[in-house]
């Protein structure tokens, strides 16, 4: 996640913005009538859109709300049996989930080695489904971490067979002032504005998932009947006019202070972080996907799976150990299983990024002490992972590596080391044998 700076969140503390009802009247409101149409403003720029709405609460809504503008848009047409949305296999998951939820019906198209949509398959099914073609919902860049070279003639594609593009707005944070969905052929796009314009994740506190569309969707953007706007069909997707309108404060500073200049240097760093990674590891873990340079986007996917067919160990061992070294892991098993992927953002310093690639590089070292068979694939730092200060210190030490090893692997970790509090659990078996921590009611009798 992006830096959820101190100087972006007090405002959302101040009463002018944390205590009006989001259905006072409109003459108590102009406060955030006015952020709400300088915010719009901003975001229609750095996206390339015509018109966008910050009523959705959350990434998810916001592709919700995305396809039903499209769905609208070709109902007002005449065209209501256009109903089949075509998604890349390498799609998130909650794209295909949307598109059924709005009554579509998802067509999967392949991906080629390099992680890119597959456009021969890809015209296969537009011509297929012509006559039905509603959508397509493709991730730009890709979820795979790269830019998809063909964007624009894969929009034109879908344009000619009468449906509409839709480009998931989640990887936004290497687009911003870079290039514009609306500009290269995109129709429609929800923004993660925990992603790119710095609110606090969704999953922490409310979050806002804004539509944005281009011109000749505006009319079907939601709206709300107590804001007096013309829904066209699609209405509300949300409660509050507004959505989660107190939270709006904080991207409107982020964008006020990071003016154009600062959200396009934001953009180039997160993306040159990620390349950084990249190019330190390629020695230790194999990116994935790349570009034809070897290049990739502003996050990129490390292959381990090849190391587990010889050690035993898992993308999850890593994840685990990098406790160890003080990191919360990457993204793991996702989009590919078996994967970590990495995307750093330009929230980091350069010592920072550092840090991470020694303690993945010293982590490899330590995977190589089990390949060449100093330590057994069952009993080793990574399969016992994270190690707790409990168990360093503990009596019983039954492990073939020391207990400097477990804790201290770097020189570093003497100076500041983060101690995981718990230690290595079996995730299988909690998953299966669910259990309530709740009290017994009985305890609350008195």
């Amino acid at each position: 996640m992006k830096l959820n700076a101190t100087s972006e969140m007090i405002p959302i503390t101040w009463p002018e913005f944390a205590q009006p009802h989001p259905f006072a009247p409109a003459d108590q409101l102009q406060g955030f009538k006015l952020l709400d149409e300088q915010l719009r403003a901003w975001l229609c720029q750095a996206t390339g859109y015509a018109g966008i709405s910050l009523q959705p609460n959350a990434g998810s809504q916001g592709e919700y709300a995305g396809l039903l503008v499209i769905r609208a848009y070709h109902a007002a047409k005449g065209q209501g049996h256009r109903n089949i949305c075509l998604i890349p296999a390498s799609a998130h998951g909650t794209n295909p989930a949307s598109a059924q939820m709005v009554g579509m019906q998802v067509v999967v198209v392949a991906c080629d080695d390099q992680g890119n949509v597959d456009m021969t398959d890809m015209q296969a099914k537009c011509e297929a489904h012509s006559a039905n073609l509603a959508a397509v919902m493709i991730t730009y860049p890709s979820t795979h971490g790269v830019f998809e070279t063909q964007v624009k003639a894969l929009c034109a594609l879908v344009h000619q067979h009468g449906g509409r593009v839709y480009v998931d707005g989640a990887n936004m944070n290497a687009l911003v002032g870079v290039a514009a969905p609306g500009e290269f052929g995109g129709d429609v796009s929800h923004l993660n504005l925990h992603k790119t314009f710095c609110i606090p994740h969704g999953g922490g506190g409310p979050g806002v998932g804004p539509v944005c569309v281009v011109e000749d969707l505006v009319p079907y953007l939601p709206g709300h009947a107590t804001a007096g706007v013309a829904v066209n069909g699609v209405g509300a997707v949300s409660a509050a006019p507004l959505g989660n309108a107190a939270v709006l404060p904080i991207s409107w500073m982020y964008c006020r202070m990071m003016g154009a200049e600062g959200l396009q240097h934001a953009t180039e760093t997160a993306i040159l972080s990620a390349n950084y990674i990249s190019s330190r590891l390629k020695g230790h873990y194999p990116t994935l996907y790349a570009s034809a340079e070897g290049h990739v986007a502003h996050e990129c996917i490390l292959d381990v799976r090849p190391l587990k067919d010889a050690t035993g160990v898992s993308a999850e061992d890593v994840a685990k150990r990098l406790m160890d070294y003080g990191f919360h892991a990457p993204t793991l098993s996702f989009p590919v299983p078996g994967t970590l992927m990495v995307e750093p953002t330009e929230s980091e310093t350069l010592a920072e990024l550092d840090r991470f690639i020694e303690a993945m590089i010293a982590i490899r070292d330590e995977i190589r002490l089990i390949e060449n068979g100093t330590w057994s694939q069952d009993n080793n730092p990574l399969k016992h992972a994270p190690h707790t200060a409990a168990s360093v210190t503990a009596d019983d030490w039954s492990h073939p590596y020391s207990r400097e090893r477990a804790a201290f692997a770097l020189p570093s970790l003497k100076q500041q080391k983060y101690w995981p509090t718990v230690g290595r659990v079996d995730n299988v078996y909690g998953d299966r044998n669910l259990f309530c921590s709740c009290l017994p009611v009985e305890d609350y009798k008195s």
